[in-house]
């Protein structure tokens, strides 16, 4: 799935066009999903099928899903699945509270 932002689609409608014949287009705004464009002579399987991936990493941005179901939900596999986070720019790891106190008891351990 090829994504792009408010500002490039302003600036290069067409490339955004161009991939649409291809495959569902994500337009971010900010870091965040907020439409698709879509190829209407691009059937409603292809779509559902080309919509998989895209909806495992919205459910994984949200940790409603693992890593691993969410790249079993996009039919991809694993390591797929990563290369298209890592396109959509959303974080594998969320540093949380207990990250720091973690990283603090590794510190003194190692020390």
């Amino acid at each position: 799935m090829y994504a792009t932002n408010v500002r490039n689609l302003k600036r290069n409608p067409s490339e955004a066009l161009r991939h649409a014949e291809l495959e569902p287009v994500l337009i971010l705004k900010g870091n965040e999903p907020n439409a698709m464009l879509f190829n209407l002579k691009t059937s409603l399987g292809d779509i559902n099928e080309q919509l998989k991936p895209a909806l495992a990493a919205s459910l994984f941005k949200d940790r409603v899903l693992s890593l691993g179901a969410a790249a079993q939900i996009s039919g991809l596999s694993l390591s797929e699945f990563i290369d298209h986070l890592t396109q959509l720019d959303i974080d594998l790891v969320v540093a949380d509270q207990q990250t720091a106190q973690e990283l603090k008891v590794l510190d003194e351990w190692l020390s």
